[in-house]
């Protein structure tokens, strides 16, 4: 997807920016023939940097890198699947242009996507905003136009478990959007299976949220209050109409489904310690092997005292 990615995004970059500009690639852990294309392509062009992380740390890590290394003004983040247009950053750059701090790329058109990730999409916005004080846009991925004060923002935040979309929403600044269509894949297959995407999800509501805590607070008290009233109920009963003998099965169920909950809701809680767990250790978000085309001795990180990563 290199090559086919640098022929649509050159001509764009450099018929808008006047001015110097830089392409860091990152390298996250690749194992197919990536790096070395990478390589030949930054020897051509002066302008294209590569980071090459020491083995795959994700995606939220390897968007934190780039942001990390990144000097620039403005700040594009892209994936080189070529869902998102290139030539959008035409549209973005203008709006940058005429004051905005942030410009979103949100997709309009998802018909690219399966029926499924479109539907869990909408109900991962809705239950995420509903649940969060962070407002995420529907439809907003990665994809967005940055200035260099939002850029130093996000960078500042400290945490090792890093739900990026979160992050850039809670930031803020002045915000536009531009609308495109999103294409479907020109190669490759998607990394995020179902599995992933789930977990991306619980990531993101326990990254920006404690309301899943306190509302087990609520179920559990009306729980209480259920079983106080059941049991004034037995015991109204049993005065009235002696003592009856109750049946195994319905008290096997009650147990059961109280059992359940409990495990749900201690699930729930070492979700929050775990995070707790990762903080505490303070490790590097990502370690970079080693850098390419960048000035000698310039590590964006050494240079700025980050301890989001390490050479």
């Amino acid at each position: 997807m290199l090559r086919q990615f640098f022929t649509r995004l050159l001509p764009v970059v450099d018929a808008l920016v006047q001015e110097d500009y830089e392409l860091i690639c990152i390298d996250d852990g690749s194992t197919d023939d990536t790096l070395s294309i990478l390589m030949q392509m930054a020897k051509a062009n002066p302008r294209l940097r590569v980071i090459e992380l020491s083995r795959n740390f994700g995606k939220e890590a390897a968007l934190t890198a780039g942001i990390e290394y990144a000097a620039g003004q403005a700040v594009i983040p892209i994936d080189a699947d070529l869902q998102d247009p290139p030539e959008l950053i035409h549209d973005m750059f203008a709006e940058w242009k005429k004051g905005a701090d942030v410009v979103l790329a949100r997709r309009s058109n998802r018909d690219s996507d399966s029926l499924l990730k479109r539907q869990s999409s909408r109900w991962f916005y809705r239950f995420y905003n509903k649940l969060s004080n962070t407002h995420l846009p529907d439809n907003v991925g990665d994809f967005r136009l940055m200035d260099r004060m939002v850029v130093d923002a996000v960078r500042a935040l400290p945490e090792r478990q890093r739900f990026m979309k979160g992050i850039f929403a809670w930031v803020g600044f002045k915000t536009v959007t531009v609308d495109y269509t999103r294409a479907p894949r020109a190669g490759g297959r998607t990394k995020f299976t179902g599995w992933r995407l789930w977990n991306f999800a619980l990531e993101g509501i326990t990254s920006f949220t404690t309301i899943p805590l306190r509302v087990w607070t609520y179920i559990g008290l009306v729980g209480a209050g259920l079983s106080a009233l059941y049991a004034c109920f037995i015991i109204l009963r049993t005065l009235i109409s002696g003592v009856d003998v109750p049946g195994y099965a319905s008290l096997l169920v009650a147990v059961l489904f109280m059992g359940s909950m409990q495990l749900v809701s201690v699930g729930l809680i070492g979700e929050y310690i775990g995070r707790l767990y990762v903080e505490a250790k303070r490790r590097p978000i990502f370690i970079v092997r080693r850098t390419i085309g960048f000035d000698s001795g310039s590590s964006r990180n050494e240079a700025s005292g980050s301890n989001h990563g390490a050479k």
